[in-house]
């Protein structure tokens, strides 16, 4: 009677202990259209993050969509990264999330001046006029850091004072071959975190484009030459460190990128949303509306990508851990590279 009884209690524990477990997200047929951003992560869950929609986890199997009736701050989604425990973090227009596997966390920035560089420490941006600066996660601090006023502050800030967004809002973040951190921004250029100063670069071809509107740094690469490239194709930066040292700013040299009279058959500016190396060590470009382009070097490759025969526009791309490539799209999915060609991503 006494060993039923204790056979009762556990099986009485272990139901109250399954119904107080609460399964968070909702599983869905197939992905949204919005996905901007896909990230793959050390259990090789494929995440996608939307413009509007939230995110997708994908596992193989499944379908699963989070957003703020889980616990998301917001279901915009701008960045996701993963630290060296496996926890999830999810940059939205209304802060960062960290998901453990079970809930979610709204991590709250500090305002802070420890500007320091970790080699586990996350860096993030949150675009919004109140945004102001970087952000970077240390473990148990969200630091919300401030950048040093720009050199140019008091000639440019009067001119877009009343715009949507703030000159010094981030667009891109990069680590260099140095493990130095660059920030791109909305208007004001780039700069560089060495982890003793940051110093700034401006010029008015990086951020205003030829039409009008700012374009800003969207993208930040270092290829293996030790050559820099921002957001366009007609040149390259080399940077002098040591000169930048004794500088109050970067000091660099321009070199010829690719030519587009060359190798686009046109007069534009070109501009690039996002710049990857494959495992070949072909450089990958993606455009807003040509498509992509692969250049190894001597010769570069448009990759038109189409649904419909209507080109889909592109917002970003990534690379797996396998070397596939994927394009992020604001309203046709996400791609990936099959071959020679992109195409759409149907789990």
């Amino acid at each position: 009677m006494k060993k039923n009884f204790v056979i009762f209690l556990t099986l009485i524990t272990l139901f109250t202990s399954c119904n107080g477990q609460k399964t968070i997200g909702k599983s869905v047929s197939e992905l949204g259209k919005q996905l901007w951003y896909v990230f793959q992560d050390t259990k090789n869950n494929f995440w996608f993050g939307s413009n509007g929609e939230g995110v997708y986890r994908y596992d193989g199997k499944t379908i699963v969509n989070f957003t703020t009736k889980d616990g998301l701050a917001n279901d915009t989604i701008r960045q996701i990264q993963e630290d060296k425990l496996g926890n999830i973090f999810i940059s939205t227009f209304g802060g960062i999330n960290k998901f453990d596997g079970k809930t979610f966390t709204t991590l709250q920035p500090i305002k802070s001046k420890e500007w320091k560089l970790e080699p586990n420490d996350l860096w993030f941006y949150i675009l919004g006029k109140k945004n102001e600066g970087v952000y970077r996660y240390d473990g148990k601090k969200l630091h919300n850091l401030e950048f040093p006023k720009h050199y140019l502050h008091d000639e440019i800030y009067p001119r877009v004072a009343n715009s949507f967004f703030t000159p010094y809002e981030v667009y891109s973040i990069y680590k260099d071959r140095k493990g130095a951190m660059w920030f791109g921004t909305s208007v004001f250029g780039a700069c560089r975190f060495d982890g003793q100063t940051v110093k700034w670069m401006y010029e008015d071809d990086l951020t205003y484009v030829p039409n009008g509107g700012t374009f800003g740094i969207r993208s930040i690469f270092e290829d293996k030459e030790g050559s820099f490239w921002l957001c366009n194709t007609w040149h390259k930066y080399i940077f002098d460190f040591d000169k930048t040292a004794k500088s109050d700013r970067l000091q660099y040299q321009k070199t010829e990128g690719i030519g587009n009279k060359q190798i686009f058959g046109g007069d534009d500016y070109i501009y690039f949303s996002h710049i990857l190396e494959d495992n070949k060590g072909n450089i990958w470009l993606t455009t807003w509306s040509q498509g992509v382009y692969k250049y190894d070097g001597k010769t570069i490759t448009n990759y038109k990508v189409l649904e419909d025969k209507k080109v889909v526009n592109l917002v970003s791309m990534y690379k797996d851990k396998k070397g596939n490539l994927w394009l992020g799209t604001p309203e046709n999915g996400a791609y990936k590279l099959n071959g020679n060609t992109f195409e759409k991503f149907k789990p």
